[in-house]
């Protein structure tokens, strides 16, 4: 335990929440630190797609997009169908964003705020893993249950396209690199920012709110916002973040949120495709449409089940920990 630990523990603790309290005696909190961290995150996330940019661009040219069309809608870069690549050459670009974004953050984690990746990630003294596992499988079986029920009910619109050896590609791709995908994210607005925003507002409501937004807002630029409409879609995003928020502080760590985050993104995209989807894969079922609305209460269904259980396991009793 270093000083700046000591010294705040002297003085009685500001939250009784042990995943907010690590994020205030672990390392260095100053505001400029801060600052420089989402910038190097934000640089290494923009370098790489900067590298990409002029070939993708030139690439989508050659197949009769023009430059105006690329301004109004910057994810053709990314629809293989117009570029003329693999799925999975797309799918490795995307993940490549992220992988640089998450060099750049943890440069400034370790060097600028001196902070251990576990304060982050959970107010344990270790990963809870166990309880990772459990999120994922229970969100992972609510969603294989809609896509079988989707099929049954709605086969004109749900169909089987399943194509092995780029199944086994994204599979793979998926396997390895979505976990920085989803990670990155749980603990930028999960984590880092729930836990920076607290020791301003002195507690964990107000940040749990706008990193909620944040989230909402970090996605808007996915091709579901242009075809479905911003206003469902932020509310899509911002409850989601709003449940997986309040899981972690509720149970003072990441792991849950991170559990349902991976299953999310990793069974969908392994079970589905939607052609307004932000990540596609060769994955086992293609519908031709969705609908948001549906979806939608079809989420807020999963999330209250998923709550149910959570809740009947780790019995949490203290619901201040959401405050404080």
């Amino acid at each position: 335990m270093d000083n700046t630990e000591q010294d705040i523990l002297k003085k009685e603790p500001p939250f009784n929440n042990l995943y907010l309290l690590s994020g205030l005696v672990t390392g260095y909190n100053a505001f400029w630190m801060y600052a420089f961290t989402l910038i190097l995150l934000i640089i290494g996330y923009v370098a790489f797609g900067s590298l990409l940019t002029i070939p993708l661009i030139s690439r989508a040219m050659e197949n009769g997009i023009t430059l105006l069309q690329l301004r109004e809608n910057a994810n053709i870069l990314f629809d293989s169908n117009i570029v003329k690549l693999d799925r999975n050459i797309i799918l490795l670009i995307q993940f490549g964003l992220f992988v640089f974004a998450a060099l750049g953050f943890l440069l400034g984690l370790k060097y600028l705020h001196k902070k251990t990746f576990t304060s982050i990630l959970t107010g344990y003294q270790k990963f809870r893993f166990k309880r990772f596992a459990f999120a994922f499988t229970v969100w992972a079986v609510l969603l294989m249950v809609v896509v079988v029920v989707d099929y049954i009910s709605d086969p004109a619109n749900v169909t089987i396209n399943f194509n092995l050896p780029g199944f086994l590609i994204s599979l793979l791709l998926m396997l390895v690199f979505m976990p920085i995908q989803t990670g990155i994210e749980e603990v930028i607005f999960r984590g880092y920012l729930i836990q920076g925003l607290a020791q301003v507002f002195k507690n964990g409501l107000a940040p749990l709110i706008i990193t909620s937004f944040l989230f909402g807002l970090a996605h808007m630029s996915n091709p579901e916002v242009q075809a479905y409409g911003w206003p469902i879609m932020l509310a899509y995003f911002v409850f989601f973040a709003l449940f997986m928020g309040a899981l972690t502080l509720l149970d003072e760590g990441l792991e849950l949120a991170f559990g349902i985050h991976f299953a999310n993104n990793l069974i969908s995209s392994v079970l589905i495709s939607e052609p307004n989807s932000v990540i596609k894969t060769y994955s086992i079922f293609e519908t031709k449409s969705g609908n948001p609305y549906v979806e939608i209460v079809l989420w807020f269904c999963m999330a209250a089940i998923t709550f149910g259980i959570l809740w009947t396991k780790y019995r949490w009793t203290n619901f201040k920990l959401i405050l404080k």
